[in-house]
């Protein structure tokens, strides 16, 4: 079996054959959701991490493809993350996998990389080859979805004492200091056993990470609850990889410590549920990861209407 490296950027034929690979395992393995678009797969594929550069290999038969991405930043120059390495349900069991992951595990080995990582979902096919491969979950985390209706959410909540702003796409200028601070007071944020270490936030590297977004053609929408002194006491962020697409992904929410206790991380989310839903009216389902060692924001979550859905993990190997 012949694997090759993708050229950066992909052509169109390499895309669609990749978003052909998700599709296809998407529909075996996680029938409940929708398939990816080719908005999303593209600006993915075209686009690089902000915070690392990627390879990417495919099966020459279509079979499979896999993609890692190299951390860059100081202090993760010794471990990556797998974003994916995924076979045709059909083709399965035929090598595809271990091929493409002999691939990466060069590459790793080249670059002197010590670990790496990957994003499991629990009971299925993924589980099993990770541990296989001698991958250990390192960070347990459950998937929670929040369904949307027409209408749109029916809770919307104030925060006394704060005023809540909506931005979208870049943080505004005068903002991304504080909402940079407000990222670096996030220290307690639950990583396990994970080799990656947190990032020291800036305005401009926070800045670069939404410009990504941009560039791929997904739109991100933050909500931050501020106090008059121009402190970021609290945001959470949306990203939408297809804005005219059914589903959204919110990532981080924080909370910082000095302003615990007010109800803030229920605030904004809920106040960027009904942002999100007003300005994007095809939009069904916002999902998001919580860690199991993480019970504030998981009671949060449930308190919202999030629903507890698909077990997963970050899964760790030593090289």
């Amino acid at each position: 079996m012949m694997i090759h490296s993708l050229d950066l950027p992909p052509s169109d034929a390499a895309i669609d054959a990749w978003l052909a690979v998700l599709t296809d395992a998407g529909a075996a393995d996680l029938p409940q959701l929708p398939a990816p678009s080719r908005r999303e797969v593209a600006g993915r594929l075209r686009v690089r991490p902000a915070r690392g550069r990627y390879v990417l290999w495919a099966a020459d038969g279509g079979e499979g493809v896999a993609a890692l991405v190299l951390f860059t930043d100081e202090g993760n120059t010794h471990t990556a993350f797998l974003d994916v390495l995924t076979v045709r349900p059909q083709e399965r069991r035929r090598g595809v996998g271990a091929a493409l992951w002999e691939r990466v595990r060069e590459e790793l080995l080249a670059q002197g990389r010590t670990s790496v990582m990957t994003q499991v979902d629990l009971g299925g096919p993924g589980q099993a080859f990770a541990e296989s491969l001698g991958f250990e979950n390192v960070l347990p985390m459950a998937w929670y979805e929040q369904e949307l209706t027409a209408d749109g959410p029916a809770q919307v909540e104030a925060a006394p004492g704060y005023e809540l702003l909506t931005w979208h796409g870049l943080v505004p200028d005068a903002w991304a200091p504080a909402a940079a601070a407000a990222q670096n007071a996030m220290e307690d944020a639950p990583s396990g056993d994970m080799d990656e270490r947190a990032p020291v936030w800036t305005a401009q590297r926070l800045h670069a990470m939404q410009q990504v977004i941009i560039d791929r053609g997904w739109e991100q929408i933050t909500v931050a609850a501020v106090t008059e002194a121009g402190e970021v006491a609290a945001y959470t962020e949306l990203v939408l990889p297809d804005p005219s697409g059914p589903r959204a992904v919110q990532h981080g929410t924080v909370v910082v410590p000095g302003h615990r206790g007010h109800g803030l991380g229920r605030v904004v989310k809920l106040r960027m549920a009904a942002e999100a839903a007003a300005r994007h009216p095809a939009l069904r389902r916002i999902a998001t990861t919580v860690a199991e060692v993480n019970p504030h924001m998981r009671a949060v979550n449930e308190s919202i209407g999030y629903r507890r859905g698909r077990e997963a993990g970050i899964f760790q190997l030593k090289l």
